[in-house]
């Protein structure tokens, strides 16, 4: 394969990074001296026109068969066109939901790292070499830390891309040290090479080393317990639109790629997770992990009063319900999982969105802020409302229905129910997630407030009303995700297998 045929197969990548360094350009040249107003509306729709040329091309080149180059360090179905895609829409969503916070007077460095750490995301999720996964996480991790500091108003930004660092280092040596001890247990670097080699290769103390390395490591990009601790204060001291970001388009790429990780590579050394019968592998240790997620991420969000932490908090309690689709093997789990995160990251999404706009007119994110704004703004509130009971899983929202998914994928997924334990622990979470959802809207609804009508830039509000339709439009006809899904996770299990 020659260098023209590589450039042909990442040109969706291509397309983003040349639209990261037109972006910085014009707005370093010739938009330097432009208000910014201005400057954010012009970086905003080249990043539009970059993404929506890398979604168009992604989608008229849909892979019938599996495309794997250079020691699987880039393999392309249509699964992972379908992800990239959803990636560039978050991405799309996130630079206009950016034009509500005027945090930053780089403009153009902000906007060239939302497209960079896209770029990570797509080059994660289209890998199946240890190498290329470690550095596309790096390259998205280290965007994220440095747009977490950009508000260098707030000291609570600086403080939070601190914390967010020091994890995130902390979390690639466990990950780099977990995929050296794989190496050199098998001598391999590609996830199917190392399926091959495990089938054969009982289980040790070694290997396990290594699995709990790899699920620490990933434990702290998705916010699980006990890695979650830098989650709260970095979705509160960050700005708006990346801590959305962080929230949504990296959740998608991580769970997806470590669903992908466990069920290709380690899938000989899984084990079982059925209530007082664990056995050892990676499935029980993912199950302890979900169902502290669950458990703590739940409880710790009702004491919260910053609509920020309870974001944040709940995101711990939905990487949780996430990893019960990873331990529920199968194509029905990965499916699940799947459905879930992108329909948990359009919710979040436009949360942050909401937030954003409350907190850039009022200068706070807590409760007392968000008090009357049903009289405020009614779109927004109307829009709010559909968020939060998504989340809680209350019909006939994506939330529901991906919970449901997920909870039936993994009793389908086990003979005799072995995860009943899990999945009613997973319920019980939701009914209690329902309490301190309900206090948003309490606020937005039933407590009166003080101000005047709060408007929103019509980009912001447009692509928030956008997300809130998504959310309902994913709940009503779950198909319109699922039929495109099912059949790329068909064929990709099938390649994966």
């Amino acid at each position: 394969m020659s260098y023209l045929d590589i450039l042909f197969l990442v040109l969706p990548e291509t397309f983003v990074v040349v639209t990261a360094f037109v972006a910085l350009g014009f707005d370093l040249t010739l938009f330097r001296r432009k208000t910014w107003k201005a400057r954010v509306n012009t970086a905003a729709l080249i990043t539009t026109i970059g993404c929506v040329t890398a979604i168009v091309w992604l989608w008229r080149t849909m892979p019938p068969t599996a495309i794997h180059h250079s020691e699987d360090i880039l393999v392309l179905t249509s699964l992972t066109h379908l992800l990239k895609i959803v990636v560039l829409i978050l991405t799309v969503l996130t630079a206009w939901i950016s034009i509500e916070s005027e945090f930053t007077n780089h403009v153009g460095e902000y906007f060239a790292l939302l497209l960079l750490g896209t770029v990570g995301m797509m080059f994660l999720v289209s890998s199946e070499n240890l190498l290329m996964i470690f550095v596309a996480l790096e390259l998205l991790s280290l965007s994220l830390y440095t747009m977490t500091a950009f508000n260098k108003q707030n000291v609570r930004s600086a403080e939070a891309a601190l914390k967010y660092f020091l994890f995130g280092g902390m979390s690639a040596a466990f990950l780099l040290f977990g995929f050296s001890w794989v190496y050199g247990l098998t001598g391999e670097i590609t996830l199917r090479g190392i399926g091959t080699e495990l089938a054969n290769h009982k289980m040790d103390p070694l290997l396990m080393a290594a699995l709990i390395m790899i699920v620490t490591g990933f434990g702290f990009k998705v916010a699980a317990v006990p890695f979650h601790l830098w989650a709260p204060d970095t979705y509160q001291g960050a700005p708006a639109p990346t801590a959305a970001f962080i929230a949504s388009g990296s959740k998608v790429a991580s769970f997806f790629i470590l669903a992908k990780l466990l069920v290709a590579g380690f899938a000989p050394s899984a084990g079982g997770a059925a209530w007082r019968n664990f056995t050892d592998g990676w499935v029980p240790l993912l199950a302890v992990v979900a169902a502290l997620s669950v458990i703590i991420g739940n409880v710790a969000a009702i004491a919260q009063s910053s609509v920020r932490r309870l974001l944040a908090y709940s995101a711990v309690a939905h990487a949780g319900y996430a990893l019960i689709g990873i331990i529920a093997l199968g194509k029905n789990g990965i499916a699940s999982l799947i459905y879930y995160v992108v329909t948990y990251a359009f919710t979040v999404l436009g949360a942050f969105g909401v937030v954003a706009v409350v907190e850039e007119k009022s200068h706070d994110e807590r409760f007392g802020a968000f008090a009357g704004l049903g009289k405020r703004a009614p779109v927004l509130s109307f829009c709010m409302m559909i968020f939060m009971l998504s989340l809680a899983g209350i019909p006939p929202l994506a939330g529901f229905f991906g919970k449901f998914y997920l909870f039936a994928a993994a009793l389908s997924g086990w003979q005799d129910l072995a995860l009943l334990w899990l999945v009613i622990l997973a319920i019980a979470m939701s009914a209690v997630s329902l309490y301190y959802y309900l206090q948003v809207l309490k606020q937005i609804y039933v407590i009166p407030g003080e101000g005047s009508t709060l408007r929103a830039s019509w980009p912001a509000k447009m692509s928030i009303v956008l997300l809130a339709a998504s959310v309902v439009a994913l709940g009503l006809a779950p198909n319109l995700l699922l039929d495109r899904l099912m059949p790329a996770v068909q064929r990709s299990w099938a390649a994966l297998k």
